[in-house]
């Protein structure tokens, strides 16, 4: 029985266009139609290097194995994530740790040493004036029974800074001998140095000609014999803020890049012993912020000081808090401004007592986050014994008593020429934590961060792939408007084909891939039916002429 298929083929007046063109600018259907579609979810999976989904996303329906690989691969996920916030909560609470170590160095840095005589002005060298201005700070009376005379009052205003240098201790009275590791020093090693214990002086305080300690122990470093004059001390007739009660001197040893602050941070050493104060250095690392709370030495330059340290800082803060208040600054402050007459010092003291209750508020002073300190072990014993009191008296003059009463020996060396390092170090820094993520997320799911690149490289093609897709309909209405359609219906009768064809002969066809497997190629004959055996060279014809452009076929239906 012939059996006959009938197919109706739309074709568009584009198509006429494409005749009009030299074949070399015809726009080819096989290009059109061999462009890769966008990658499929089951062959990403497969090609994918996180492990678990090729088992998960098969082609086909759903079935209990791949369920119980994605439950085992979300529950992975869910536990790399887990993990993953743990260490990223870690990283921004910013936590260090403190290593402590212990180094040794074949010479060391002498600390700077600052001494001062707890009494602040020589009663022999006060005069009737200077009794007069100093009043409020000594207490002391006049020096006649009948008290200042009117006259009196035409003193000159009081110069502080001369006042404290000429009533001062000196140096050259009370220092009676002096060695540094093994060599002699004078008054000339020393410099002078104003603190709330007036004119004080400070050994080893120039950091460019510092001297160095090449050996440790007992005997090499500084030791004096000081005099501290007992009979200058001032009587005491009433108390004022200023009057103390004790003999003897202020010590501290700081570095040579902060000043002294002597009253809060030196230690007392007596007459009649001889002190050892065994040194070792400390070098302290703080963090800055976030990690800790230090201030660190790139900020603007600290006003009044080379460098930032603490003892400078609080200087500072009383030095504005008492010009502020009261419109002068003390002797020991720095700065330019006029220095308080003792007439002030009521107000001084109401201003530094008032800055020490609000201290931290109004002058917060961050520990820097370099420092270096030095850890003090103290040791004393009698002198002079009975048998050197004798010597010592007929040397330097002096009773026996006296001797007992006022000498003292200061010996400050370092125990050992090694120092400490004190450094504060994050505890979790960038490179951990990537390494943390980086091994869970292997541990879990078994990625990289190539496998991130992936999964990123899949949902770029799919994007780009549905906005061409959104895109294309658009213009392709825009094209349809002009377009009229023609349509042609072919007849193929089988029977008629088998029949008329030779035995020798071989159907004639394109090559496999020269056209897409959905469409056939262009004819426009008009529209009535032509069988499949017509002539092939009139076959030849119309495919040379008629190839049209992929999407020009509106319908096609059999």
């Amino acid at each position: 029985m012939p059996i006959e298929f009938v197919c109706k083929i739309k074709f568009a007046e584009e198509d006429e266009k494409q005749k009009s063109k030299p074949d070399g600018d015809r726009e080819s259907l096989i290009e059109e139609s061999c462009t890769p579609p966008a990658k499929d979810l089951a062959v990403f999976a497969k090609s994918c290097s996180l492990h678990g989904i090729n088992h998960i996303f098969v082609s086909g329906r759903l079935g209990i194995r791949q369920t119980l690989w994605a439950l085992a691969f979300l529950t992975s996920l869910a536990l790399f994530l887990y993990q993953a916030a743990k260490c990223a909560i870690s990283y921004l609470e910013h936590p260090h740790v403190t290593a402590l170590n212990e180094e040794a160095s074949p010479e060391m840095v002498f600390p700077a040493v600052t001494i001062c005589n707890i009494n602040r002005f020589r009663f022999s060298a006060l005069t009737d004036a200077d009794i007069y201005h100093l009043a409020n700070l000594t207490g002391l009376p006049p020096k006649n029974k009948d008290g200042h005379k009117a006259t009196d009052l035409m003193y000159p205003a009081p110069d502080m800074q001369d006042i404290f240098n000429r009533t001062g201790h000196q140096l050259e009275e009370m220092l009676k001998s002096c060695n540094f590791s093994g060599h002699n020093c004078s008054v000339e090693d020393f410099s002078v140095v104003y603190t709330r214990y007036g004119k004080c002086y400070t050994f080893n305080g120039n950091k460019t000609t510092s001297r160095k300690s090449k050996q440790g122990g007992m005997g090499n470093g500084l030791e004096i014999m000081l005099d501290i004059q007992q009979d200058e001390y001032l009587p005491i007739w009433r108390e004022t803020n200023e009057t103390s009660l004790e003999a003897g001197i202020r010590v501290q040893i700081h570095s040579q890049d902060e000043p002294p602050y002597i009253h809060q941070l030196g230690f007392g050493v007596s007459p009649g012993f001889q002190t050892f104060v065994s040194c070792q250095e400390q070098r302290l690392t703080y963090l800055p912020q976030p990690w800790g709370n230090c201030r660190s030495s790139s900020k603007e330059k600290f006003p009044g000081y080379d460098t930032y340290s603490i003892s400078a800082c609080r200087l500072l803060c009383e030095t504005n808090e008492v010009l502020r208040v009261c419109g002068c600054r003390m002797v020991h402050m720095p700065g330019t401004a006029a220095i308080c007459p003792p007439s002030k010092i009521n107000c001084v003291d109401r201003a530094l007592a008032q800055l020490q209750k609000n201290s931290g508020d109004t002058c917060p002073c961050e520990t820097p986050c370099n420092l270096t300190r030095y850890g003090k072990e103290l040791s004393m014993v009698k002198i002079p014994s009975k048998g050197s009191a004798r010597y010592l008296s007929r040397k330097y003059d002096k009773s026996e008593d006296y001797i007992r009463d006022n000498f003292l020996v200061l010996d400050i060396f370092f125990e050992a020429l090694n120092y400490e390092t004190i450094e504060q170090k994050k505890a979790y820094d960038v490179a951990g934590l990537l390494g943390d993520i980086g091994g869970q997320m292997g541990l879990f799911i078994g990625a990289s961060i190539l496998t991130v690149l992936e999964i990123v490289d899949y949902i770029y093609e799919m994007i780009k792939h549905r906005l061409q897709r959104l895109l294309r309909p658009k213009k392709d209405d825009k094209k349809n408007k002009n377009k009229h359609p023609l349509s042609t219906v072919a007849t193929v009768g089988l029977e008629e084909l088998k029949a008329k064809q030779e035995p020798n002969d071989t159907p004639r066809s394109h090559p496999e891939g020269a056209y897409a497997n959905t469409i056939l190629p262009n004819h426009h004959q008009p529209p009535v039916p032509q069988p499949l055996h017509q002539p092939h060279h009139q076959h030849q014809h119309q495919h040379h002429h008629h190839a049209g452009r992929h999407g020009v076929f509106e319908d096609f239906a059999c």
